[in-house]
């Protein structure tokens, strides 16, 4: 009786510790329902993410998709998401996958568009889609949005807001309380197609639709800028406003969210900029850009009106990425130049705290995790860093070779997806 009753109390402790385990690694499991995951600034909180692997070894899954898209995949639940074009660009789709197993779902067409002009770095399907948990939200190189409930059912199409860019459309969707936002940083498609390119004009703007219904709930022009295919981010003032930040060629706005009030404009010189912008400890950080002054700056978050430069904390001109946005991480910011230059810098002074070659070419957007930071190259080789004040090498996972990337990787429930011209690979430990 006595041993029986040990083994009983022995299953009772095996089973608690089990559920403590599983609720444990519950709490830290988490959606990435955008681009660059929860905050759109790359940062996870989970602790069980892989950090080597290769074309074989911790692969969960890989999925061919059709098409052709450089959107990056999002996660809700027990699906993952992605958008592709298929038919040259003609046929828009939204993707539906299992994320335990990887095997589509479902795979809708949404609309047909006419393909406009693109750089041969860019796609039909560029712009990341978002999801709320109930649908999923997506735009295409023509600018129209579309959204699909979890099953693949088409709810609603807008396409009052057509674009042309001579670089294609880049930017992704933000989705909050209700709000589907977009930057819209075009250029003209007449005669002179340096106009909006080259030469700033005042027709770029930004929109927030319903996204329950795709109706518009404002529209705000931009003023005189050029274009751009970062992100827009959040951010919360003193007084609890939510901002929307965001970056266009000349300019660093930030846009009452509820209203889309322009609040307030910084200058930044230069055109075609592509990284997003970041922010931490009441700043706000930039990259890239041509046609202007190079180099990462970094303006300090709050004000009304014109500021100018009248923020500008501090500006670096080495290790600046034209592709690649920044990361911030406990009071450090880290880039990844295009051509493989890993730097990391005191936010607070732009101050070099190490710089170091790793080689390789970099379009991706860097995530991070339990104090870690991956950088996705061209070639899907993963290098893995610590974020830390000293340069630590983690790992180098390759893929298989001709598998391309362009896309940002993904973090939810353990995986670590990155999207091949190909296929979605889904990691994890």
């Amino acid at each position: 009786m006595a041993a029986r009753g040990m083994l009983v109390g022995m299953t009772s402790l095996k089973n608690t510790l089990l559920m403590l385990g599983l609720a444990a690694w519950v709490a830290h499991a988490e959606n990435w329902p955008q681009f660059r995951g929860p905050d759109g600034q790359g940062h996870s909180k989970e602790s069980s993410v892989p950090t080597t692997w290769s074309a074989t070894d911790h692969l969960a899954w890989k999925t061919e998709i059709p098409g052709e898209a450089w959107s990056s995949p999002i996660v809700h639940g027990n699906r993952v998401f992605v958008t592709t074009t298929t038919d040259n660009g003609e046929s828009c789709r939204i993707i539906g996958l299992e994320r335990k197993t990887g095997r589509i779902v479902w795979n809708t067409e949404v609309f047909r568009q006419v393909p406009r002009r693109k750089e041969t770095r860019n796609s039909y399907a560029t712009p990341t889609p978002a999801t709320d948990g109930k649908r999923v939200y997506a735009c295409f190189g023509d600018g129209s949005f579309a959204a699909v409930d979890f099953d693949g059912k088409p709810l609603w199409i807008n396409r009052e807001h057509p674009f042309y860019s001579q670089h294609g459309l880049g930017t992704a969707l933000v989705l909050h309380d209700g709000l589907l936002i977009m930057s819209r940083d075009a250029s003209s498609e007449g005669a002179d197609k340096k106009v909006g390119w080259q030469i700033p004009w005042e027709k770029s703007y930004v929109v927030a639709l319903d996204a329950k219904t795709g109706k518009q709930q404002w529209r705000t022009g931009r003023g005189r800028s050029r274009i751009s295919h970062g992100t827009p981010v959040l951010w919360s003032d003193p007084t609890g406003r939510r901002q929307l930040v965001t970056e266009a060629g000349d300019v660093l706005q930030g846009f009452d969210l509820k209203s889309g009030t322009l609040l307030w404009t910084s200058d930044v010189p230069g055109e075609g900029k592509v990284p997003s912008v970041v922010i931490g400890g009441g700043m706000a950080f930039c990259s890239g850009g041509w046609g202007g002054k190079d180099g990462i700056k970094a303006f300090r978050l709050g004000g009304e009106g014109s500021l100018k430069q009248s923020n500008l904390v501090w500006e670096q001109k080495r290790g600046e990425p034209k592709v690649p946005s920044l990361i911030h991480l406990d009071g450090l910011v880290y880039a990844m130049t295009d051509t493989g230059m890993a730097t990391c810098y005191e936010a607070s002074t732009g101050a070099i705290v190490w710089q170091e070659r790793v080689g390789g070419n970099f379009s991706a957007s860097p995530v991070s995790a339990a104090g870690r930071i991956y950088f996705v190259g061209d070639n899907g080789q993963t290098t893995v860093l610590d974020a830390s004040k000293t340069f630590r090498l983690v790992a180098r996972n390759p893929l298989v070779e001709g598998e391309e990337v362009q896309a940002s990787p993904a973090i939810s429930q353990g995986l670590f997806l990155i999207r091949t011209r190909k296929s979605v690979w889904a990691f994890r430990r």
